[in-house]
C-alpha cells in the first residue's frame, strides 16, 4: 500500500512519542566445574604447614648454658639430654685429658638431626666455676648470687646433680630447702608464674614448679644390660642406677620438659621478654641510641 507524505509523517510522530521496548540484560552463565563451597576458603589453617615445611628447611636454634662446680657431670648430663655427644669435653678433649680450670665461658656449637628437622645446638660450659670456694654441705653462696642476675636476663632450671647419691628422705628434703631459698632470695626460675597464658598452662606449670624444681637428676653416657635391654646407667656396688627410670632419679622428666613440652616456650621467653628487656634498658642507658662500638664509630666517621 503506497503511503502518502503525510501518513509517513504522523508515523515519525508516533515513533518519537512511544518508546522502544528494553531488552533483557543477558545474565552470565555460571562456570561448570567450579565448586562453589570453595569460594568461601581462606586457608588459614596451612599456617602450621607452612612453619612446618619451613623449620624443616631451616631448623632452628636453641642455646643452653651449664653452671657448676667441676665434677658434677655437667658435660654427661648435656650429652645425656641430647644422646649425642654434644659437651664441650666431648668434642674437644679426651676422656683421660682433664679440663683446665678458668674463669672462661667456652661454647661449642653442634647440628642434630632427628626425623628430618635440624637443630642448631649451642652448648655454654663454666668449666672450674668457684672451684676455689670452700662451699661443703651447703647451698653455695656463689652459686645465689650468679642466679640472682643470670635469672634477669635468661630462664634458670635448677638441677640437683648426681641424686644416686642421697636418700629419698634426703633428696625431697633438699629439693625443699632450694625451693625456699631460690624464693628467700627472689629468684625467679622457668616456667615464671606470670608467664602463664591461661588456666591449662598455670595447671601444668604449678606441678612442675611445686613438684619437680629442682630436677634430681643422674646423668650417664654408658649403657648396661638390665633385664634383657640396654639402657643407660651408673654402675654402683649396690646394682645400676638406671637414668631414664623414674624410680630411680628425675631425668626423663627433666629431659621431656627442656625438650618435648618446653622447648618452644623455652625459646618465646627468652626472646619476647628477657631479650625485650635487655635490650630497652641498653637504649635506655644511652639515650635512646644503640650502643657505640668501634665498628660503627668508624662508619659514622666515614659518613661524616
Amino acid at each position: 500500500m503506497f503511503k502518502g507524505p503525510v501518513e509517513s509523517k504522523n508515523e515519525a510522530a508516533m515513533s518519537e512519542l512511544v518508546p522502544e521496548p528494553r531488552q533483557k540484560p543477558v545474565v552470565p552463565m555460571k562456570p561448570t566445574g567450579i565448586n562453589t563451597n570453595l569460594l568461601g576458603y581462606i586457608g588459614i589453617d596451612t599456617i602450621i604447614e607452612q612453619m612446618r615445611k619451613k623449620t624443616m628447611k631451616t631448623g632452628f636454634d636453641f642455646n643452653i648454658m651449664v653452671v657448676g662446680q667441676s665434677g658434677l657431670g655437667k658435660s654427661t648430663l648435656v650429652n645425656t639430654l641430647f644422646k649425642s655427644q654434644v659437651s664441650r669435653k666431648s668434642s674437644s678433649w679426651n676422656r683421660e685429658e682433664k679440663i683446665p680450670k678458668t674463669v672462661e665461658i667456652k661454647a661449642i656449637g653442634h647440628v642434630i638431626e632427628e626425623g628430618g628437622v635440624k637443630m642448631k645446638l649451642t652448648v655454654i660450659d663454666t668449666p672450674g666455676f668457684g672451684d676455689q670456694i670452700n662451699n661443703e654441705n651447703c647451698l653455695r653462696p656463689l652459686d645465689l648470687e650468679f642466679m640472682k642476675h643470670l635469672s634477669k636476663v635468661v630462664n634458670i632450671i635448677p638441677v640437683i646433680a648426681k641424686a644416686d647419691t642421697m636418700t629419698l628422705e634426703e633428696k625431697t628434703e633438699f629439693k625443699q630447702r632450694v625451693r625456699k631459698e631460690l624464693e628467700v632470695n627472689g629468684i625467679e626460675f622457668y616456667p615464671q608464674k606470670e608467664f602463664d597464658e591461661d588456666l591449662e598452662d598455670k595447671t601444668e606449670n604449678d606441678k612442675i614448679r611445686q613438684e619437680s624444681m629442682p630436677f634430681a637428676v643422674v646423668g650417664s653416657d654408658k649403657e648396661y644390660q638390665v633385664n634383657g635391654k640396654r639402657v643407660l646407667g651408673r654402675k654402683t656396688p649396690w646394682g645400676i642406677i638406671e637414668v631414664e627410670n623414674l624410680t630411680h632419679c628425675e631425668f626423663a622428666l627433666l629431659r621431656d620438659f627442656v625438650i618435648r613440652t618446653h622447648l618452644q616456650d623455652l625459646k618465646e621467653v627468652t626472646h619476647n621478654i628477657h631479650y625485650e628487656t635487655y635490650r630497652a634498658k641498653r637504649l635506655n642507658d644511652n639515650g635512646g641510641l644503640p650502643p657505640m662500638t668501634v665498628e660503627t664509630e668508624e662508619n659514622h666517621e666515614s659518613n661524616l
